[in-house]
């Protein structure tokens, strides 16, 4: 449970912090807000380590509560306490890549989630996950998909298994606002979406899941992650087997056309 934790320790400590800093200032969480433009409820959040700070507002609260730069200072960990610690390294990986290959076998990929999706996932998390947690995972998990946003576009490739897309997790009306995502995300013209069907014989990813980051420059680097544990793999021939069979695995499965086809077909029988 300690990398649970530990982030959530950190985010407790900033908002105590700002907090201090704010009634020194004379500032109730009303006024401050104002000043800063937000509501009072969101300060509040940020104080009791509830809520993840936006960069902006961080900004805005050093300059306000004449922090002089503390806070500023402690933007690159509160980043970092998004995310649970084995994934922080993959967090920074996926920011600056320009080139992403995923493969999933269990559940729908983290950059395709919807809101609902999320938190049906993590309520479903045993040992259970408090609720503070869960804000925490899920504000992080949607801060992850302005990776769509970005100019240049990176290009991505996901490869799914037929199970994620029929296994109904947090019930129907959960997967069908699910698939809409998938559908809808599936047509970027940046992204290739592919289904593996159950009915393969012959199945290159039998060894399970796993990420490929691109980096400018074309290194690449390799990502497993299982049972709340995670490896990157940087050895130039395991990395090079791994594109090997994600190579594989996209021919195996079906194209993207195909692949949208059979998700509005799931959607027309939900």
């Amino acid at each position: 449970m300690a990398d649970q934790d530990d982030g959530a320790g950190f985010l407790r400590s900033f908002g105590q912090q700002v907090r201090i800093l704010r009634e020194r200032s004379g500032l109730t969480r009303a006024e401050l807000g104002a000043k800063l433009g937000y509501g009072e409820d969101q300060i509040a959040s940020v104080e009791l380590g509830r809520r993840i700070p936006k960069p902006e507002l961080i900004d805005k609260a050093d300059e306000v509560l004449d922090a002089r730069g503390i806070l500023r200072a402690m933007k690159g960990e509160v980043e970092r306490a998004r995310y649970p610690a084995f994934f922080r390294d993959a967090a920074r990986l996926e920011a600056e890549a320009v080139e992403l290959q995923m493969y999933d076998t269990h559940v729908v990929n983290g950059l395709f989630q919807t809101e609902d999706y999320m938190r049906a996932l993590l309520a479903m998390r045993r040992p259970l996950l408090n609720e503070e947690t869960i804000e925490q995972r899920v504000t992080a998990r949607l801060a992850r998909q302005d990776v769509f946003a970005k100019w240049p576009a990176p290009l991505f490739s996901f490869v799914m298994e037929e199970s994620v897309l029929l296994r109904r997790l947090g019930g129907t009306a959960v997967m069908r606002g699910q698939l809409e995502q998938i559908h809808l995300v599936g047509q970027k013209r940046n992204v290739e979406l592919q289904v593996m069907p159950l009915d393969r014989e012959d199945h290159a990813g039998v060894d399970g899941g796993f990420t490929l980051y691109t980096r400018k420059g074309g290194e690449q680097i390799g990502y497993l992650e299982t049972q709340g544990r995670s490896t990157l793999v940087t050895d130039r021939e395991e990395v090079r087997v791994m594109a090997a069979r994600y190579g594989i695995i996209r021919a195996q499965a079906l194209t993207p056309r195909e692949s949208l086809a059979y998700v509005e077909k799931l959607l027309g029988e939900l």
